[in-house]
């Protein structure tokens, strides 16, 4: 255990988000964001004629997608400490080293490294289940911390 962020948190009376709410937020972010990559390929999806012409579709825009999550979730960690998932969840990102929202590296980062997180089987998603102060490999590489709003 880190025992400078144990004094942190303790000072500055701050609770960590459970994992129970960043799943949640993480499931509302992947809802959203899919539901607007859907509307952004509606005509492209509906003209496909079978099964395998939509998945080739979809995997086609893959980059695309990445590129939107990396902007949503930089745009909003940023801007507001939370993404929208966050917000409706009453968690958000806080940087350490100032205990507000994260400026635009560290949210790029964060976001960055996020979908890498992903794009490697959900590992730093598990690394953040096992982590005591629940950060994924975003979080450390960022040096955010996901808290109670």
């Amino acid at each position: 255990m880190d025992e400078q962020l144990d004094t942190l948190l303790e000072r500055e009376r701050l609770e960590l988000a459970s994992l129970r709410q960043r799943a949640a937020a993480f499931g509302i972010d992947e809802l959203l964001l899919s539901v607007l990559m859907f509307i952004i390929l509606w005509d492209t999806i509906t003209g496909a004629e079978t099964i395998e012409e939509t998945i080739a579709v979809t995997n086609s825009f893959l980059l695309e997608f990445m590129a939107i999550k990396i902007v949503y979730h930089t745009f909003f960690t940023m801007q507001y400490g939370a993404s929208l998932g966050k917000i409706v969840m009453k968690i958000r990102v806080v940087e350490l080293a100032t205990l507000s929202n994260p400026g635009f590296l560290s949210a790029f980062n964060r976001s960055v490294f996020r979908v890498v997180s992903e794009l490697v089987f959900y590992l730093g998603f598990v690394w953040a289940m096992l982590d005591p102060y629940r950060r994924g490999w975003h979080d450390r590489t960022a040096r955010t911390l996901v808290i109670n709003a």
